[in-house]
């Protein structure tokens, strides 16, 4: 792995696209501004409805690199665009994809090279459900889940990807093993957030003695939903190297290439693993 400058972006996306749209360039300008080599966006980046079904009008075909139907692909567009402008290895956190499955979305990580060409795409996979407290969450009624485990690179840097509540399920992650860093864009509610969210991203870092760099929604929409926030980078033994309690702004941290190697010499773990 070589060393990379990698940032993440925290908002608290409305119900207005184009608004999201202009806070989120506002925020990739300012972490290349710092010198990032890449930059993650959170789930939901382009839109927290008042309803889950708000989504569905904003689903995309998607388009790969052929933007010829701009009006059919603003959010990719976007994305292409703002990766090109600003020089960065763009991590699209989420956006809405046609489904197959009649009302409902793909929710889906588009990642875009510095020249702006589209170089990986994951599907999330598994599906929030959470009831209590007040709240009841049921990802299932609107999104169709992936089928497929990401297989991504950038700079030739082995990734491990995940959407949210992926991050709940470890053997997910060691299904993409080999790899260097874990991109997780996630949109935590509160609730759980306060209770899992630092504990699950470090156990991830520390089990697979990677770089963990989470993006996360952090404050209240207009739903009434309010998420966690504390977008953070993780370095392989577990320690925070930056980290946003709420509101919108960027981490942004070093991934050192010779602090990986000397974890994972120091303390082989992975070589010792018995079930593979």
């Amino acid at each position: 792995m070589q060393n990379i400058r990698a940032a993440a972006v925290q908002m608290i996306s409305s119900t207005d696209p184009d608004a999201n749209i202009n806070t989120m360039k506002r925020l990739v300008r300012q972490a290349a501004k710092q010198g990032a080599d890449w930059v993650l966006l959170p789930e939901y980046w382009p839109l927290m409805g008042r309803k889950d079904t708000d989504k569905l009008a904003f689903a995309e075909p998607l388009v790969g690199g052929n933007f010829s139907e701009t009006r059919y692909a603003r959010f990719q567009t976007t994305l292409s665009e703002t990766a090109a402008e600003c020089g960065v290895v763009l991590f699209g956190g989420t956006i809405p994809l046609r489904s197959p499955e009649a009302g409902k979305v793909m929710n889906t990580m588009l990642v875009y090279d510095r020249d702006g060409t589209q170089i990986g795409l994951y599907h999330k996979m598994h599906l929030f459900g959470f009831s209590g407290l007040g709240e009841r969450y049921a990802e299932a009624d609107t999104i169709s889940a992936g089928g497929d485990v990401p297989k991504l690179a950038a700079d030739g840097v082995p990734l491990a990807a995940g959407v949210c509540y992926d991050l709940r399920f470890p053997e997910f992650f060691r299904a993409q093993q080999p790899f260097d860093v874990l991109l997780l864009p996630a949109a935590f509610t509160y609730t759980t957030g306060k209770a899992h969210w630092e504990l699950l991203l470090r156990a991830r870092a520390v089990e697979n003695q990677c770089y963990v760099i989470a993006s996360a929604q952090g404050g209240e929409h207009e739903s009434g939903r309010r998420t966690f926030g504390h977008s953070m980078i993780i370095d392989p033994w577990g320690e925070i190297l930056d980290v946003l309690p709420e509101g919108e702004g960027i981490v942004i941290a070093d991934l050192d290439a010779a602090r990986l190697q000397s974890v994972r010499t120091r303390l082989p773990a992975l070589q010792h693993r018995l079930l593979k």
